[in-house]
């Protein structure tokens, strides 16, 4: 395969994500404790430190349609309390619970965690879970911080007005508007790969709505031509022939698909059988379309992504990182899977930074951390630098990257 070159999209984003990780370069990172392989209960395995152990919660799809993410979340966060753990000092303890992508379940889910004593928390994995639990958060005073939940709704509690921020619950991806905004921009920059738009969305997904919005306004900004916009729910996911055929008929060269991998990876079958090929372009949502059980990776050949990880890169954390994730679960991380491992090692920046310990209450060290991420700067997988306003915001650049040969690759400018 030949040698592709990695490169950051600069993206002005000031968002925040709370869960800064020290990984291989950031300030020390203590804790120590193998991770809990949970299901309805929280079973932890421990490490030989037989110290306390401070307990990191969180849930997300690890069966159903977006398990490819939970079950990425889970793995990363495994290795990295292990790694944590190893060091001695802190000890954490992982209870990772499924709420199969379901609101419902995700409540469910919190409950258990609180009763199992959770002092802190990788919050949800998607969005809608993400929202319907961050008041619980914020009202029991437990530090939360998302690796992938993107929506503003997460963050917020009126998210139409960005205001209201919990406060306590910060994101370790980009936010929603950043990504319409910084795939828009990418796009009216690289005139080759096409310059008529078309966009399909999912309009009952706050993920998809938020990215949609801020996508078309910076299009119009930059001049960028949107010559169809198709949209789907929960009610219609399976048939896209009918969007499709309007793209082609519009002129569209480029679809940008601001939507999870699930529902994309119906898209770009059904467009190959419609012989239509325009250049596809998604975002974080699309990452785990390679992994995803029937379909014919050969589809995605060419696909575009921003993201905030390329596995191909060559930087010794990187590479590190990518060499255990194979060796342990026998595929090639992700860019949730990145984020997931970054969080663990930002809350233990943060925690010894502190100086948390096991024994203190959620709400002192919910405090104590809120005081680390709105102050540290944090270099990880998935950025170098970043920070964290006091909404929960972080601030750092996507990367884009093309699949290739079946692989992520970056994008040389």
């Amino acid at each position: 395969m030949k040698k592709i070159f990695k490169t950051s999209l600069a993206v002005a984003m000031s968002v925040c994500m709370a869960a800064a990780l020290t990984a291989c370069g950031g300030s020390g990172s203590a804790s120590s404790s193998a991770p809990a392989d949970n299901g309805a209960a929280a079973e932890a395995t421990e490490s030989a430190d037989t110290g306390a152990k401070i307990k990191i919660g969180g849930s997300g799809p690890l069966t159903g349609p977006a398990a490819v993410y939970g079950q990425a979340v889970k793995n990363a966060a495994e290795i990295a309390v292990e790694e944590v753990n190893a060091k001695g000092g802190l000890q954490f303890e992982l209870n990772m619970q499924d709420d199969a992508h379901d609101p419902e379940k995700a409540v469910t889910a919190y409950g258990v965690l609180k009763d199992w004593g959770m002092q802190a928390s990788l919050a949800t994995v998607t969005s809608a879970p993400g929202a319907a639990v961050s008041p619980s958060y914020a009202e029991d005073k437990i530090f939360a911080i998302t690796p992938s939940g993107s929506s503003t709704s997460v963050i917020f509690a009126d998210p139409d007005n960005l205001s209201g921020a919990f406060g306590n619950v910060f994101q370790m991806c980009f936010t929603d508007p950043n990504q319409g905004t910084a795939s828009a921009d990418y796009i009216s920059g690289h005139a080759d790969l096409g310059s008529q738009v078309a966009i399909i969305y999912k309009n009952d997904d706050n993920y998809s709505k938020g990215i949609h919005d801020t996508f078309v306004a910076e299009a119009a900004a930059k001049n960028l031509a949107v010559v169809y916009e198709g949209t789907f729910d929960d009610s219609n996911a399976q048939d896209f022939t009918v969007q499709l055929g309007k793209a082609q008929e519009a002129g569209a060269d480029i679809l940008f698909l601001p939507i999870y991998y699930d529902p994309a990876s119906l898209i770009l079958t059904q467009a190959n059988g419609m012989g239509y090929k325009p250049t596809f372009f998604g975002v974080d949502g699309m990452d785990g379309i390679l992994g995803l059980e029937g379909f014919d990776t050969s589809l995605a050949e060419g696909v575009y992504l921003l993201t905030p990880f390329s596995a191909d890169a060559t930087d010794e954390l990187t590479v590190n990182f990518v060499n255990k994730y194979k060796e342990k679960f026998g595929e090639v991380p992700n860019q949730f899977a990145a984020d997931a491992y970054d969080c663990i090692y930002a809350i233990a920046q943060a925690c010894e930074a502190a100086g948390v310990t096991a024994d203190m209450s959620s709400a002192d060290i919910c405090a104590k951390l809120v005081e680390q991420f709105t102050s540290m700067t944090f270099s990880g997988l998935t950025g170098s630098e970043m920070t964290w306003n006091a909404n929960g915001e972080v601030t750092k650049s996507p990367k884009a990257v093309v699949i290739q040969n079946g692989v992520y690759v970056g994008v040389e400018e």
